[in-house]
Order: structure tokens, then sequence, then C-alpha cells
């Protein structure tokens, strides 16, 4: 066994989001918004599920907080619902929206659990959407102004702020391929989204230092690794446009102040309508922050093809790596090599704001979840994690995603990524295996690592 510790003053959380796990979706004045509605057009979602209950986290916080300081988590990540506190997106303010919020982060506080508050997880009121939403500058504005109610409803009790997560998501999956809400499929115009939600994202970086309130604030992009599939030049070419529209698109935006320039000119050549960029704009979205949030799941392999114009690429699947119930390849030397560019690219200190797997969890006798593959899953990753700051990178803290089975957006309740089992038939919690691990991990400040699991072999302490 050789043992794995981190820093002393790390910091071990985990995440959830609004949408996905609180429900009441139409409770004490809430709006409605781009999810509830998407959820309600057939086919979008797999079995025609909702987040209309999801894991009813809005009536059994106080229950959930409980469990958080069981798992002994120095840090719970959930995500303000806009509809929930201002229903239309601007104008008529919501009190029992912000007070729920109000008492989530007391509960947590109570069972020794720090607050960190995403501001925009993906749940876009409706009214604005029938404004344009994304597509319309003024969307950034009203973003913001939600975000100076909430903080200066919380100005000392957050010690972490996220102004919006997975822009490259949002914009698309929501507007280049459509399988996210709002469902639109071109790209010039997931271009556009990106730039009103970095603008927007700048606007609450201000706030947020103009408000006095205390914490640090960052935002957290989707980062996967991306590898070239051959030394062929094309395939080294197409890799890095793949990374120039998911990675470097927005990290450069963010840390540099600037959009790649060989990103901007194979666009215009593919005739890509590039984003109005007002004078001042960059200068905004570069507003300094305080982290970088990274999430990564896995990696790509990319070469030269015909697929996902207008990048011109093709994506394919190694035969030697193992897949999550997503299919998605467990590949943790990506996780490394995602930490290390981004610390020596970008030079910012590192939360990473989520990681984690889907499995087919099942519950057996004494309501028992053996959920062995997520353990692998998460102790290779941490292995990944810890040798970047061994090699250098200014890593603060890690965050699994999720601290409970939730409602996976399009997958609908079909995977489950959560250290908790939800049975959503009647809401029990049943901590699983990974959770017990987990808090092991947290109280140990490390773990023992068994190297014969990078070998496939699994020790039958776990």
């Amino acid at each position: 066994m050789a043992k794995l510790i981190f820093p002393e003053d790390f910091m071990w959380g985990a995440s959830a989001s609004s949408y996905q796990s609180e429900g009441a979706w139409n409770e004490d004045g809430k709006g409605e918004s781009i999810w509830d509605r998407f959820c309600r057009t057939p086919g979008n979602i797999e079995n025609g599920d909702t987040g209309d209950v999801a894991c009813d986290f809005y009536h059994r916080y106080a229950e959930d907080a409980k469990i958080m300081g069981e798992l002994g988590l120095h840090t719970q990540r959930i995500s303000i619902s806009w509809p929930r506190i201002i229903p239309d997106g601007d104008g008529k303010f919501n009190q029992k929206g912000l007070d729920f919020y109000r008492r989530v982060v007391d509960s947590m506080l109570e069972n020794g659990v720090a607050p960190f508050i995403m501001l925009y997880h993906w749940d876009l009121p409706q009214k604005l959407q029938e404004r344009g939403g994304w597509l319309n500058r003024d969307t950034s504005d009203r973003l913001a102004e939600l975000a100076e109610r909430v903080f200066s409803a919380f100005p000392k009790e957050v010690p972490y702020w996220g102004t919006i997560l997975e822009p490259q998501i949002i914009s698309y999956h929501g507007f280049w391929d459509g399988k996210h809400a709002p469902g639109i499929r071109d790209f010039s115009s997931a271009l556009l989204a990106a730039h009103n939600l970095l603008l927007a994202h700048g606007k609450m970086v201000r706030a947020f230092r103009a408000s006095g309130s205390s914490g640090q604030i960052g935002i957290t992009n989707y980062l996967p690794h991306h590898y070239a599939i051959s030394a062929d030049p094309e395939d080294v070419k197409a890799c890095r446009r793949w990374d120039g529209c998911w990675n470097r698109w927005f990290l450069d935006a963010v840390y540099k102040g600037c959009y790649p320039s060989d990103m901007q000119d194979w666009y215009k050549n593919h005739g890509v309508v590039l984003p109005d960029i007002a004078p001042g704009d960059m200068e905004l979205i570069s507003t300094p922050t305080d982290f970088f949030g990274l999430n990564y799941y896995y990696s790509y392999f990319i070469g030269a093809g015909d697929d996902r114009w207008p990048l011109m690429v093709k994506s394919i699947k190694p035969t030697n790596l193992q897949y999550t119930a997503m299919n998605w390849p467990i590949c943790p030397d990506g996780f490394y090599d995602t930490v290390m560019r981004c610390w020596k690219d970008y030079g910012k200190p590192i939360i990473v704001t989520e990681n984690g797997a889907a499995f087919d969890d099942e519950v057996i006798r004494n309501e028992l979840v053996r959920d062995e593959k997520r353990i692998r899953y998460l102790e290779s990753h941490l292995s990944a994690l810890h040798r970047a700051i061994s090699d250098g990178a200014d890593v603060r803290g890690y965050m699994v995603w999720s601290s409970f089975d939730n409602f996976e957006w399009a997958l609908g309740y079909k995977k489950r990524f959560g250290l908790v089992y939800v049975d959503y038939k009647d809401q029990r919690r049943i901590m699983k295996d990974s959770g017990k691990w987990y808090a092991d991990v947290i109280r140990r400040n490390g773990l023992e690592k068994d190297w014969r699991l990078m070998e496939g072999i699994w020790s039958k302490s776990l």
C-alpha cells in the first residue's frame, strides 16, 4: 500500500444543482425555466422524465444536509434556481425563493459543511427565453442583477461562489446540437450564446467585487483532454481545432482576454458568423477571478474527418480503455494532463468542481449499494490529481459529481452518478460504498493506494 496524502488545507467536497435535485418546480412562486419547458416536449428526455420532483431537495434539504455532514464534506456545491428567486428573469422578486436558500445554507453550516454557490446552472427563466435567451445580450445584465440579489443576501456565509457552470455545454448542447434546452441547432448561435454567457460571467465577478461580500469567485469550465489519434499532421490539426472549440475558446477569453485567432480564422473560412464584440467586452470577460474551476470526466480521441461541421473532425472510442455507463472512456491520465495543461497555460489556482462517473448501481440485501467501479474510478482520478499536485500544479480542492443521484438532463433518471443512492419512488437515501469510501478519504486527507487496482485487480477490502 502507498499512502497519498493531500496538502494540509486541501478542500474536499461534492456537487449538485438546482434543477437536477430540488423538484418543487412550481411551488412557492417559482417561475417556469427553459428546462421545465424542454422536458415537456416529447422526445427530448429519455422515458419522458422531468425534474418536477427530482430528489425533492426542496423539502428534504435538512435531511440531505445531515448526510453531507456524515460524508464529512468540507463543502457542498449547490446552485441557485433563477426562476425561483426572480420568476420571470427580471422584475418581480420572490422572497420565498430566497428564503429557501437561506434555510439550505443554514442547514449546511449547522452540519459543518461550507456552501459553494453556483449562480447559474442552466435553468434560465422561460420568460427570458421568449425574449431571446442567451442570444440576447440583455440576458447577461439580468443574470448580473440576480447575482447582486444573492450576494446581498449572503455577505459573509458563503466562502466560494461560481458564476456559470460549463458555458461550453450550455452553448454547444443548447445551441449547436440541440440536445439540451433550448434545443437550437445552429453553430453561429452557439458562439453568440457563448459570448453572452461570458459577458454575464464578467458582470457577476464585478458585481461580487462591488458588493463587498467575503469569499472567492470563479467560473467552472468543462475541460476534457484531447488526444490526436495519430501523428499525421491532419489528425494533429483536427485535434487542436476540437480543443480550440471546447477549451481554448472559453479559457483564452476568460484568462487572456481574447478568442484564439486560429479558431476565428477557421470559423470565418467556413461561413460561421462570429459574435459582435463591443468595445470593452473582452476586458469585462477577463475580469480577474480567484480560482480556476475545472470539470473533468473523460478524454476525447480526435482525428481529421467529416463530422461536426464546421470543425471537420472524427472521434474514436479506444478499445483498450474501460467505459462508464455513459459510454465515456475512463482516462485518469487525461485528468492529469488536463490539470497540468490548465496550470501551465493559465496559472490560476485550481478547484476541481466536478469529477465522477455513472454506473448501473443497484440496491442489494440490507440496503447496500456495492459500487466498486465508482470507487475504482475515483481512486484512479485522485491518484492522477495527487501526481499533478506533486508535479507543481496549485490545486486547492476536489469535488465529486455528485453527492446524490439526480436528474441527468436529457438522460432523465437512467444514469446514476451519486455517492448517495436516491430511490425515486419513495425518496429514500442510501449511502453507497463509494460514499463510505469517500468519507474515509476525507478523514485521512488522502488514500491508501493499492497499486493492483491500476492493473484492474480489486482488493477485497474495498
